[in-house]
């Protein structure tokens, strides 16, 4: 079998009943037109993709992993040790990761005092808001670590990464309290589908207002 020459929807009943697809002919293809494609399909919870012909509780489960590791795959790893040069190094490294989640997630990365990376942590997942990103949570793996600075990541459900009212507090607050314990915060990456936005980058960390200008949304 040359699966090269399989289309996507065969390449996924190959994957969810083996050769003999006897009985679940075209759940594949279903499967990308209920969802609008692959894309799609790596955002269906486990209880939508179950409302699928032939799509039990087990086959919902081999999907969900099969874009689990498709999204790995295609992601550019930061690793260890390895210099930090820009956003774009974080965007390559975190977009097939972030883009398409449902809820906004936020992560650090740290980085020592030569701006090599040491690793990322993340640090909560919902709305962004200063009771979530709270200074503890961000900056406590910083000075476990002996970081010399961190990127603040964090991702936009709605694919468009303008930073919204909120997104600008908190990045203030980190960068003030970032300023108070010495751990520099270098940059604030935000995750939209096709793009980014980078704090750094447009020049956001000279427009930051200062404490109680910014209204909460």
């Amino acid at each position: 079998m040359d699966r090269e020459r399989l289309g996507d929807g065969e390449l996924l009943e190959l994957v969810l009943v083996g050769r003999n697809t006897e009985g679940f002919s075209g759940m594949g293809s279903e499967l990308l037109r209920r969802f609008s494609g692959l894309r799609g399909l790596s955002r269906a919870g486990h209880a939508e993709l179950c409302t699928v012909p032939g799509i039990g509780g087990g086959r919902a489960e081999r999907v969900q992993a099969l874009m689990v590791l498709a999204r790995r795959f295609s992601h550019e790893p930061l690793l260890p040790g390895r210099p930090y040069r820009s956003a774009t190094d974080i965007y390559r490294h975190l977009r097939s990761t972030l883009r398409d989640l449902k809820k906004e997630r936020f992560l650090i990365i740290l980085l020592d005092g030569k701006n090599r990376v040491m690793g990322e942590r993340l640090i909560s997942e919902g709305s962004l808001n200063a009771s979530l990103v709270h200074p503890r949570e961000v900056f406590s793996p910083a000075i476990r670590e002996s970081a010399g600075s961190i990127v603040l990541v964090h991702n936009h459900p709605s694919g468009d990464p303008t930073p919204s009212l909120e997104d600008i507090e908190v990045t203030r607050r980190l960068r003030s309290v970032g300023d108070l314990v010495g751990i520099r915060v270098l940059d604030h990456v935000i995750i939209g589908e096709e793009c980014y936005t980078s704090f750094l980058e447009q020049g956001l960390f000279d427009r930051l207002p200062a404490h109680g200008q910014v209204q909460h949304r």
